[in-house]
């Protein structure tokens, strides 16, 4: 083999090894596509002994780690003889880990020796199959994961024994054997985490809120930003990088005043002339519903800096959620 074709598959190598393909240019990063374990329990089907106050069993797949109950996205059952919560994955996967989000605004010793229950059997609502682990404690609020070898199964079952028992889950992950089709092809949001700045803040709503990883469209929840009533007001997150972007999501606010964000404009670039609104024009927002999550898709544009925009007008910009991915 000659020189040139050994440094040729030794640069394949590194880049697939790192899980990032850098452009040739070395001017901007493109990220691959990295196979990341599904949460399997997303959007499943879930079933709970009772409910108390609506707080129903699909609460704990939604997505929503929140874990203030009154939020509205914890299970809660009514004080029961062994209470139970139970997913159906749908299919039958080798479960070697499960992730629970329990109750942070109190009562953070209800899950204390909780059993998550795995198999294929729906004997005594399938808390007969076979044990995986059991909680200890949860601290107020906390995600904790519970790892063990691998249960061949289709229902994951968390079952409180005892009397007169509430079990409240704030969020349920269930995850399988990486060689197994649970591993999928998830785009990373950039701007998950990253630094963000606006024009003004109102009430501590700051920029930060809208890339807390947390769509909740309630903004006296605690996860919108919000500026003061500016004119042209403006928002913007720094990717740290350059990125070919090629799509932008947006979640509105979603208990009041949907028709701010219309017309907003969506820019990116690498400039911070004023204050990185001169970049390149991606998409106009029309109009998103109230609490409704919209993405916006355009060729791609390179750029570190993401700014959203309401031009021409006094208005109060409020975001919920801000995902921006790239090429």
């Amino acid at each position: 083999m000659t020189n040139s074709r050994m440094a040729v598959r030794a640069i394949l190598f590194l880049t697939l090894y790192t899980g990032m393909c850098v452009a040739q240019t070395k001017e901007y990063y493109t990220p691959s596509c990295p196979y990341v374990p599904r949460d399997l329990a997303l959007g499943a089907p879930a079933v709970q002994s009772t409910t108390h106050d609506s707080a129903a069993a699909q609460r704990a797949v939604d997505g929503n780690r929140d874990s203030n109950y009154f939020h509205g996205s914890c299970t809660h059952t009514k004080a029961d003889w062994n209470p139970w919560w139970r997913v159906d994955l749908l299919e039958v996967y080798a479960v070697n880990r499960v992730s629970i989000t329990n109750r942070g605004d109190c009562c953070a010793e209800r899950i204390n020796g909780a059993q998550i229950h795995i198999g294929n059997s729906l004997a005594n609502n399938g808390n007969n199959n076979e044990l995986a682990a059991t909680v200890g404690s949860i601290p107020l609020g906390k995600t904790k994961t519970f790892e063990f070898k691998s249960i061949n199964g289709r229902y994951v079952s968390i079952l409180l024994p005892g009397c007169n028992k509430a079990l409240t889950l704030c969020e349920v992950e269930v995850f399988a054997d990486k060689h197994t089709s649970s591993y999928t092809c998830v785009p990373r949001n950039l701007a998950l985490g990253a630094p963000a700045v606006q024009s003004s803040t109102y009430k501590q709503s700051g920029a930060h809120n809208a890339v807390d990883g947390n769509r909740d469209s309630n903004y006296f929840h605690g996860s919108c930003s919000h500026t003061n009533a500016d004119k042209n007001p403006w928002w913007r997150v720094d990717l740290l990088e350059v990125y070919k972007v090629t799509r932008v999501v947006i979640s509105n606010r979603g208990d009041a005043g949907a028709e701010r964000i219309n017309g907003a404009q969506i820019r990116i670039g690498n400039s911070l002339d004023n204050n990185g609104n001169n970049n390149a024009l991606a998409a106009t927002v029309v109009s998103i519903p109230l609490g409704v999550t919209k993405t916006f898709e355009f060729r791609p544009i390179e750029g570190r800096y993401v700014n959203i925009l309401v031009p021409g007008r006094n208005e109060a910009l409020t975001l919920c959620e801000v995902e921006v991915f790239a090429d």
